[in-house]
């Protein structure tokens, strides 16, 4: 039989040096027949054993009979009632070929999402140890949302998977993007809403959240994870990607390797859009919704008279407050960096938020006020120029505004 090698040489010799026949069959030695049909063949040569046939061929119109009858029956059925005494496994393949023919095509659906049309949203906790500070260590919960559309990742490391901090995290990275779809997609988290009696609940915080920003929560039944498979696909992707090889020196230290991380994940191709996130991006915001034109109010929020040992409690810490404010009533508001103490508008007190849990965190300014304030109060001594400074000091008009006397005229 020619060869591949002797077919392509033939070819050579006839088309590039246009040797004839003759020449060609002196020179290497092939039939002229040979040569010919080297020739005129499209495809080089190769080796073709004739079919020998199969067990099967003989039972095969029994076997499309039943098939025809009941296109699902199962092969040990079918060998059954064929009465098939050799291996199931070449009637395998041929019932592998037949049964298409007799079973109706059911292809399978592809989801596609439109610009702007949705996020995935879920709560990835990494397996690897975060310091918290004061010793502690911990796993917090990281934010993930994904675009449908753009397939673009968002992440972000929070103190706990609480509704308030959750809420706040969301915002954080909404701000970030610039722009807000018009529905997050979110599993049954309990910060998040739950099924009762067969329908979706949204908590309340998370209600009027999602009011301001004037999108739809949809809210996958339980146990339903392939419902919202992008944003899992984007969790694994973090745990192989991401975290292999990192050591952390505490949270802030963590959201600054993850966001730098994201940036060049979200430039890497995509193998099932075919592009990058990065190049959908701007057709994905398009699209989307623009951010409230009033700041919604996120984070812990409170109002409360401070006692006299000046700390309010955000979390599960203790923060101190400057302690001309006790008595009187303070609003505190904690974002996820920092936790604020005002007192009629005026700041009295500010701390970066603690991660870790039961925690006292104290201002050595107001310990020295309250040691100094304490001191006078026992002594009975004089009253510092340091001291009146930190004591707040009322103005008579002051007292004239509060029992409506400031427009009343003296005769």
């Amino acid at each position: 039989m020619l060869t591949v090698e002797d077919w392509a040489e033939i070819r050579r010799l006839h088309r590039a040096d246009g040797m004839p026949i003759k020449a060609i069959v002196r020179k290497t030695g092939v039939s002229r027949n040979a040569v010919r049909r080297a020739l005129a063949a499209d495809e080089p040569p190769r080796y073709e054993r004739a079919g020998k046939g199969s067990l099967v061929d003989g039972v095969e119109p029994q076997i499309r009979e039943l098939l025809a009858l009941w296109p699902t029956m199962p092969l040990t059925v079918i060998a059954e009632r064929i009465g098939w005494t050799h291996s199931l496994t070449i009637l395998k393949d041929r019932v592998r070929v037949l049964r298409p023919l007799f079973v109706p095509p059911d292809p399978a659906s592809r989801t596609t999402y439109l610009a702007g049309e949705l996020m995935q949203c879920d709560l990835w906790f990494p397996p690897v140890d975060v310091p918290l500070g004061a010793g502690q260590v911990g796993r917090p919960p990281v934010l993930v949302m994904v675009s449908g559309y753009s397939r673009w990742i968002s992440a972000l490391l929070l103190p706990s998977r609480q509704g308030l901090d959750l809420i706040a995290g969301h915002w954080w990275l909404l701000s970030q993007l610039g722009k807000v779809p018009r529905a997050l997609v979110w599993d049954n988290e309990s910060a998040v809403g739950s099924w009762r009696a067969g329908r979706p609940k949204l908590t309340e915080e998370f209600d009027a959240f999602r009011g301001m920003l004037g999108v739809k929560v949809v809210q996958c039944r339980p146990r339903d994870p392939e419902a919202k498979g992008l944003v899992e696909r984007a969790n694994g992707y973090l745990e192989t990607s991401f975290l292999p090889g990192r050591t952390f020196t505490g949270p802030a230290d963590f959201n600054d390797q993850l966001q730098a991380w994201l940036v060049l994940a979200n430039r890497r191709q995509h193998r099932r859009l075919g592009c990058r996130p990065a190049d959908r991006l701007e057709a994905d915001l398009a699209a989307m919704l623009t951010l409230p034109p009033v700041a919604p109010v996120v984070g812990w929020r409170a109002s409360l008279r401070l006692p006299r040992d000046h700390y309010v409690r955000v979390a599960s810490n203790d923060y101190s407050v400057a302690p001309s404010a006790v008595g009187r009533r303070v609003e505190v508001s904690a974002d996820l960096e920092t936790v604020t103490i005002t007192c009629d508008g005026r700041p009295v007190g500010s701390h970066a938020r603690c991660w870790a849990a039961h925690q006292t965190i104290t201002d050595l300014a107001h310990a020295l006020t309250a040691q100094q304030l304490r001191h006078h109060l026992h002594t009975r001594g004089p009253v510092t120029t340091a001291q009146v400074e930190q004591i707040e000091q009322r103005q008579l008009s002051d007292y004239d505004a509060a029992f409506g006397l400031d427009n009343v005229e003296v005769a």
